[in-house]
Formats: C-alpha cells, structure tokens, sequence
C-alpha cells in the first residue's frame, strides 16, 4: 500500500465509514486538532524521559487515537466501537483525576497564573495543553451539527487540566521554578 493515494488532491478527504467531505470540514479540523494533539505528546514524552509522567502520556496517545477516529467516523454505532476500544469512558476520566490528583501531591498550590515554558519537557506539555484546548473547542463546535458523546469534550477538558499538572511537575522535578504572571 503506497502512503499517497490521489484521492485528496481535489481538497477532499475520506470519512470512516464512506463518504467524502472538504479538508475544511468541521469534522476534518476536529480530528486533525486531536492528531496534532496526539503528536505534541509523542513529542513531549521523547524529551527528557521522566517516570511516572511518560508512563501517563501513553496510553493518552491510545485514547486520542479511538477518539480520532470517532470523530472521523459519521456512523454513531462505529463511534460507540471506537470509543470502546480505548475505553474513553467515566473510569478513564477518573483515572485523568486521579493522575491530576497525584501531580497536585507534589506542587504548591497555585496562587498566580503561570507562564508557558520552563524545562524543554514542561514547554513541550504547555504546547500540547493548549492544543488540547483548541481540540476541545473544535469538538464542541462540531457537536452543535453531529452528535459527538460528550465524554469526548470532559475527557480532552480533564486532559488539558492534566498536561498543565504534568507541565508543572516536569519543572518541580527539575528544579527549575515557575514564572508567574
């Protein structure tokens, strides 16, 4: 199977499931949000391994993939399959709480806001927080034309809470302090 197909140079791309929308799609900009998403963890976790916080990332890259592909599917029973398949369900969310729980253990409390950066690992998850957000406001937009379950919209908002947890413990544990605003 070759990677370049053709079938795209028109400006369309292929749903799960069949049929064909504009790149443009709301659906389109959803899941490409929600890959973008899932690269900047791959990417996060390949800087400065760091135990406990590489070992949360990856099954979120998991998820996001079932959760990817939901929202490239149009077919309400294969979005069901997909989100199955990852198990993105209230237990996941919990478990995001959970891991938010944990970090928290380890932190100040907060007092200020807090600006973007510190160590390459806690920039990498600032980046990957606010793609995630912008993801999350892709899947409420697309939510208002297509039934999209909203535990997709509670697991990415738990999940963008978590990657600014993890961004303050990459720091914490490095030493490296916070700046705040």
């Amino acid at each position: 199977m070759k990677i370049y197909t053709r079938t795209g140079d028109a400006g369309d791309t292929g749903l799960f499931g069949g049929g064909r929308v504009p790149k443009f799609h709301p659906r389109v900009e959803a899941y490409g949000d929600v890959d973008e998403l899932n690269a900047a963890l791959g990417l996060a976790r390949s800087i400065e391994s760091m135990p406990r916080v590489d070992e949360v990332l990856a099954p979120i890259q998991r998820d996001l993939f079932a959760i990817g592909a939901l929202l490239a599917t149009p077919d309400l029973d294969k979005m069901k399959q997909h989100l199955e398949k990852a198990r993105v369900d209230e237990v996941r969310i919990a478990e995001l709480e959970h891991a938010i729980d944990r970090g928290d253990t380890e932190l100040e409390p907060l007092k200020a806001f807090i600006m973007p950066g510190g160590t390459p690992k806690a920039a990498a998850l600032h980046v990957a927080r606010t793609v995630c957000r912008r993801a999350e406001r892709r899947v409420v937009q697309l939510q208002g034309d297509t039934e999209i379950p909203q535990v997709v919209v509670v697991y990415l908002n738990r999940l963008s809470d978590l990657l600014f947890t993890l961004a303050r413990v990459a720091n914490r544990r490095a030493g490296a302090g916070e700046v705040t605003w």
